[in-house]
């Protein structure tokens, strides 16, 4: 799998630099399908805002609808990013950890956006799939927040819950990082159609471009 995750960067990089119209080349991203009583399927309107994003602004030709992988598929390894969100419970079985471990290692890249109240139960859940490791938070220097878009003070601020600041975690991987947990952002309602969250268009435009920039350094980088 890690070949097939170093072709989906190339398609990538072809895409910035040539815009898929020649070389009609398409990938595909997915959302995570998970048990224990979450709303998995929250925010239906956010990955294809961010594609139409990325594909209008980046030069970018990704699929314009996700698809759905579950956590414990083989079809998550069709996927090289991996989008998941909802606001409560989350359930791993040891089979789809295993699972969720095993594309994560070759190659595979999980982007956890925390919609309000995941935090609790996905910490727990990660500890089954890396026993190892820890989350750490990623200095406002890290790549990712540095792609085609600067943020320098790290993840944007789109909505308030706790008044706490955004933060964005990771897991790394021998010396890669295949999970970017967004917590305290709700970056994926900002990718929302405006008249859900009828939020300021300068704050949807903050997270759209965090959005490409977190495609951009799966792409480029997480391999």
């Amino acid at each position: 799998m890690v070949t097939t995750h170093v072709r989906f960067a190339l398609l990538f990089l072809l895409s910035m630099s040539f815009g898929f119209a020649q070389a009609q080349l398409k990938m595909k991203l997915a959302k995570l399908k998970y048990s224990g009583g979450g709303d998995w399927y929250a925010n239906k309107t956010s990955l294809p805002n961010l594609i139409k994003f990325c594909n209008t602004e980046m030069g970018t030709l990704l699929e314009p609808e996700e698809d759905v992988a579950d956590v414990g598929s083989r079809d998550i390894f069709l996927y090289p990013y991996v989008y998941m969100t909802g606001h409560g419970n989350v359930v791993f079985s040891d089979a789809e950890a295993a699972n969720l471990r095993k594309y994560l290692t070759a190659g595979g890249f999980l982007h956890i956006d925390d919609n309000y109240g995941l935090d609790k139960f996905i910490r727990l859940e990660l500890k089954k799939v890396f026993p190892e490791l820890e989350l750490v938070e990623l200095p406002f220097d890290h790549p990712i927040y540095h792609q085609k878009y600067d943020f320098p003070k790290g993840l944007p601020k789109i909505h308030e819950h706790d008044g706490k600041p955004a933060q964005g975690f990771g897991l790394v991987y021998e010396g890669r990082l295949v999970v970017f947990y967004s917590y305290e952002c709700d970056l994926g309602n900002g990718w929302e159609d405006q008249r859900i969250h009828n939020d300021p268009e300068e704050k949807r435009l903050q997270a759209l471009r965090m959005g490409a920039n977190i495609l951009s350094y799966c792409f480029t980088h997480s391999m």
